[in-house]
């Protein structure tokens, strides 16, 4: 049925800067019989900028089960459709997900067209440590949960981020400021790839008071990113969970790897996984 059906097609749109689109994304825009836009009049502007002119479909959070129904029956008969967000990658914060799940649930091929996602970009520039991250979406809209938000995050050892409009965030910060300490590493990157892009690394005091202080730094669309809160109790003493991870990864790994990762793992001090991993190997 694959074979008969049209494909639908992720593509990811510029954040801001035109140019930041590639050419297979163009060549796919103009390819396909019909485009589903989350607000048709702002990505009629990026199309008409490359000359593109292909059939529009609205689909956002208030009509996408209905909307999205239709669409697989269009790819069904035949037809090829690119989905699009406002910016950036679909379905990161964005409409999309009703429709890519029926789509992959019909056996229709799903095809993702790579390009600018803000929270990527974001972290790309920011000088915190992405070997490892969490994206946690939009923070929660009001106070309450905002906070508890962040309670929830407040001792996750690697960097995390989320998005915030210019509405919130100061509210934001503060609700922050409130339960992280506010000597903690934090980064806001605001208007990315535009004329006014900002990315600012600082303590989260440091940061509130500039966004407080500043008028223009309340203007935009945010990422905001997170230093993961410091290991303060590594652990003293090697318990059979240890032992059960560094025999799955001696299986694979040289000692001085297992030893790497087991500590990241674990938290456990390197001198104690180390002797035990020893004793693994030898007596294995």
């Amino acid at each position: 049925m694959a074979n008969e059906c049209g494909k639908l097609y992720v593509v990811a749109t510029p954040i801001g800067n035109l140019a930041d689109i590639s050419f297979r994304a163009l060549a796919t825009l103009k390819e396909v019989d019909l485009i589903a836009a989350e607000d048709t009049r702002h990505v009629k502007m990026l199309l008409r900028h490359y000359g593109i002119h292909n059939p529009l479909v609205s689909l956002h959070q208030h009509n996408e089960a209905k909307i999205s129904q239709e669409l697989l029956t269009k790819l069904q008969f035949g037809l090829s459709i690119a989905l699009v967000s406002d910016a950036g990658t679909p379905l990161i914060s964005d409409p999309g997900m009703p429709l890519v799940k029926l789509v992959k649930n019909a056996g229709i091929d799903v095809v993702p067209i790579p390009g600018a996602c803000a929270l990527v970009t974001a972290l790309s520039a920011s000088g915190l440590p992405v070997a490892r991250f969490s994206f946690e979406g939009f923070a929660p809209r009001n106070s309450a949960e905002r906070k508890a938000f962040f309670l929830a995050k407040q001792n996750q050892q690697t960097t995390w981020l989320f998005y915030e409009s210019c509405h919130r965030i100061l509210d934001s910060l503060q609700d922050m400021a409130s339960i992280l300490p506010l000597e903690r590493q934090i980064v806001i990157a605001r208007e990315l790839t535009k004329l006014h892009e900002t990315i600012v690394k600082d303590s989260l005091g440091n940061v509130l008071e500039l966004v407080r202080n500043d008028e223009n730094m309340r203007k935009g669309e945010f990422v905001v990113i997170v230093e993961g809160a410091a290991n303060v109790s590594q652990a003293q003493t090697i318990t059979e969970e240890h032992k059960k991870i560094l025999g799955i990864l001696l299986q694979e790994c040289t000692i001085k790897s297992t030893v790497d990762m087991a500590a990241r793992i674990t938290g456990a001090k390197k001198k104690l996984l180390y002797q035990l991993a020893l004793n693994l190997k030898n007596s294995a």
